[in-house]
C-alpha cells in the first residue's frame, strides 16, 4: 500500500464499541472518501509500525500523504475532507465491532470523550515511510 493511492486513512480502535461507532458515523458521512481501518487490524498494525508511534494506540488518526494527525488535530482535516468534492475512492466494508472491553458504560464514554479532546499529535510523513 502506498499512501498517495490510499489516503486518506481513518484508523480508529476496533477494539472499543464507542470508537466503532465514531468510525461508522465518519464512514457514513465521508460517503468512501476516507479509507476506514482498525488499529488492530493487519492493515492497522502495519500502519502503527511504519508511520505512528507510542501513542499510536491513545487516539484516532488520519492520515494523507504528507502527515498523520492523531486525536484533536486529526478532527479539522476529517471535516474538511466530508465537506470536500472529493470523488468516492474507497467502498465501505463495513466496520464491525468487537468490543472486548467495558466501554459502554458512561465512565468509558467519558474517558474517551476526554482522551479525544486531550489527545493531539501531528507527525510528519517522509518517503521512506509510505508502506
Amino acid at each position: 500500500m502506498r499512501l498517495n493511492q490510499d489516503s486518506p486513512i481513518v484508523v480508529f480502535d476496533n477494539q472499543c464499541y464507542l470508537c466503532v461507532k465514531f468510525a461508522k458515523f465518519v464512514d457514513f458521512f465521508g460517503r468512501g472518501k476516507m479509507k476506514m481501518v482498525g488499529h488492530y487490524t493487519e492493515e492497522g498494525e502495519t500502519i502503527r509500525e511504519k508511520i505512528l508511534d507510542e501513542s499510536a494506540l491513545e487516539m484516532f488518526w488520519f492520515i494523507d500523504e504528507k502527515r498523520a494527525y492523531g486525536g484533536r488535530s486529526a478532527l479539522l482535516p476529517v471535516i474538511k475532507t466530508i465537506f470536500s468534492n472529493k470523488p468516492k475512492r474507497f467502498a465501505s466494508l463495513g466496520i464491525k465491532e468487537q468490543c472486548t472491553q467495558d466501554c459502554k458504560t458512561v465512565k468509558a464514554v467519558f474517558v474517551r470523550s476526554t482522551s479525544l479532546i486531550t489527545n493531539s499529535k501531528i507527525i510528519e510523513i517522509r518517503d521512506e515511510d509510505n508502506i
